[in-house]
């Protein structure tokens, strides 16, 4: 009797996957600990997502302007980010810059790398929208009586926006699962927890599970929101 109870509870608590049997138990015990992790992920990533919009935008602002010796410097930075992967310009971050005095915690080096990243994708997604708009569209704005600035604002930016919008979402999804690469600097974000719950236990199989479906509750709320955010501004329905 006692057996059979504890084969009925052993099997109660596991989940039967083909040739893999998946714990509840590890489950539900180490949940918590994957949502704490989740947290830190999420206020990192749309952190550096938001700081990357701003340097993004001014970048593109530079070179369609065409703003002397700030657009040459604004064109190194875009190769320099997009030509080197985020893993290097986080070491060189956590720890390089502490070899010449300066010193900062993990979070704020992801939050800075993934910026720095992201900035160069905006921006060229920003300057690209910009550059479709006919320059006509200036012109016509500015014989309507309107300043360069209310041209920009209310002629140029909302067709640009509505241009770019297809690359802004894939950059902002692009930018958030580039966060799984932070457990090489010690932040406890997801893949770290999940890395460490397999080094410890060696349950690869609830581990990873976690790590997908926690993943899935971040970016798929994203993708949704940015696949409505597209047909609401597209341009070829702009204004309706």
């Amino acid at each position: 009797m006692l057996m059979a109870d504890f084969i009925g509870r052993e099997y109660m608590s596991s989940i039967v996957l083909g040739d893999y049997t998946m714990s509840l138990e590890f489950i539900t015990k180490y949940l918590p600990l994957y949502e704490k992790a989740a947290w830190l992920t999420v206020r990192i990533g749309f952190t550096g997502v938001l700081l990357s919009i701003v340097i993004g935008l001014l970048c593109a602002a530079i070179q369609y302007y065409k703003i002397p010796v700030l657009r040459g410097l604004t064109a190194v930075y875009i190769e320099l980010s997009r030509n080197t992967p985020l893993l290097v310009q986080l070491f060189f971050l956590y720890y390089g810059l502490p070899k010449i005095g300066v010193r900062t915690d993990a979070q704020i080096c992801g939050m800075a790398g993934l910026a720095f990243l992201g900035g160069s994708y905006m921006a060229e997604a920003f300057r690209s929208g910009l550059e479709a708009v006919e320059k006509i569209q200036m012109e016509s704005a500015q014989s309507l009586g309107m300043n360069r600035y209310q041209a920009m604002r209310y002629v140029i930016l909302p067709q640009a926006f509505s241009i770019s919008a297809p690359a802004f979402v894939a950059n902002v999804i692009f930018l958030l699962k580039e966060t799984s690469v932070f457990s090489a600097i010690s932040l406890m974000d997801l893949m770290f927890t999940a890395k460490d719950l397999i080094g410890l236990y060696y349950k690869t199989t609830e581990s990873l599970f976690l790590l997908v479906v926690f993943y899935l509750i971040i970016l798929l709320p994203v993708s949704i929101l940015g696949a409505a955010l597209e047909r609401r501004v597209r341009y070829a329905g702009f204004g309706a």
